[in-house]
């Protein structure tokens, strides 16, 4: 390309644009693919349980909502239809036992990851601000802050051993991805009162709240933990999980009405909408309990096979009260275990991959088919 055709940002002197991306980690699910190779090699193919990606399908409520909406040729709107806030809303107070909510307390948002991934620059944070999250924690906390420029530092779900100054945002996460740990209705009444003494927002990412097993999760939207004020508190909830609508990226948040006002009219700027299809199916997903109940059932049993045949095969299991995690060891180095199971044909995720608190731990995954779940059971026990 010469001189006269180049775009003025590549013409000779141009200094050239700061890369992104040397300000992020290696993208972790690379590392995997050898060990995935090797797991999909055995005789009866691979049991792939690193994912949290559903398997089952997307109930047919959903599927109709969909498809009653697929004429939908104008632009949605990035607040969301009447029906859709009124969903979430409903969903809000009949779940997770908040009180008072309106619209203005709800915001649609195009998959919780990607949520996840621009809150922090979408809030203005940038180069001397701070940005906490949990010390085992989905890796897309520290990649939000690092492409905002901010500082990420790690907590032990107790953020009153941080140091307030710089910080912005406080990320907490239960139940845990990727340990299934459940914070008590107490513990996380005191990050609230952390988080507003030193004026902070707190974030609380509450996307397995409906897969709790042994413990039952709060949220903090429940008036025993917020004191029934939203003020300075955002919880974010998916449907991917709970209503196998992964592929839909259907997510949203509920919380003080300030920050949810502001990050509406940013995500009007940049055109940040959840089509208007997946809005009515997200609307339909929201109403209906039974589905979520049967879902859960599936999730149980696949649960109570893979626990079971895993401490048969020397694994101890920690904390998994919750989510669609098993939190294992066999008190090894991660990659070792990783390589072990990947030999039987069963891939499962290093725990590495969420801090290096994980290094001796593997996050094994509930999404996999009966059969395969059975497969797997098998696998283990040879």
């Amino acid at each position: 390309m010469s001189s006269e055709t180049a775009p003025a940002s590549l013409s000779a002197g141009a200094p050239a644009p700061s890369p992104v991306a040397e300000r992020l980690p290696v993208f972790p699910w690379d590392r995997l693919e050898p060990y995935k190779a090797t797991a999909a090699a055995h005789p009866d193919g691979i049991v792939d349980l690193s994912v949290g990606t559903p398997v089952d399908p997307v109930p047919a409520l959903v599927r109709q909502a969909l498809v009653d909406a697929a004429d939908s040729p104008g632009y949605p709107t990035v607040w969301g239809t009447p029906a859709y806030r009124e969903g979430i809303v409903g969903w809000c107070e009949r779940r997770l036992g908040a009180r008072g909510l309106t619209d203005r307390n709800v915001l649609p948002v195009v998959g919780s990851k990607e949520l996840v991934a621009w809150l922090p620059t979408q809030l203005g944070l940038g180069p001397g601000d701070r940005v906490a999250h949990p010390r085992l924690a989905y890796p897309t906390y520290e990649v939000g802050a690092r492409l905002s420029g901010a500082e990420p530092v790690v907590h032990d779900d107790r953020p009153d051993d941080l140091d307030p100054r710089g910080m912005r945002l406080l990320w907490l996460n239960s139940p845990s991805n990727p340990t299934g740990k459940v914070l008590s209705a107490a513990e996380l009444r005191a990050a609230v009162e952390w988080a507003r003494a030193h004026e902070v927002l707190l974030v609380s990412d509450e996307c397995y709240l409906e897969l709790g097993w042994e413990a039952e999760p709060v949220s903090v939207l429940h008036p025993d933990v917020c004191g029934g004020t939203y003020e300075g508190i955002v919880a974010v909830h998916s449907l991917s999980k709970r209503s196998n609508m992964a592929g839909y990226r259907a997510a949203f948040l509920a919380g003080d009405a300030d920050v949810l006002g502001e990050l509406l009219t940013i995500r009007k700027h940049g055109g940040m909408m959840t089509p208007a299809p997946v809005q009515a199916a997200a609307a339909a997903a929201l109403e209906d309990d039974a589905h979520v109940a049967e879902q859960r059932g599936r999730y149980a049993a696949r649960r109570t096979a893979l626990r079971e045949a895993l401490t048969a095969a020397g694994f101890r299991i920690e904390h998994s009260e919750a989510s669609l995690y098993l939190w294992a060891t066999r008190d090894e180095p991660c990659w070792d275990t990783v390589g072990a199971l990947a030999e039987r044909g069963v891939l499962v995720a290093p725990g590495d991959f969420y801090g290096a608190a994980g290094e001796r731990f593997v996050r094994v995954a509930l999404t996999a088919t009966d059969a395969r779940v059975r497969a797997a059971v098998a696998r283990l026990g040879g």
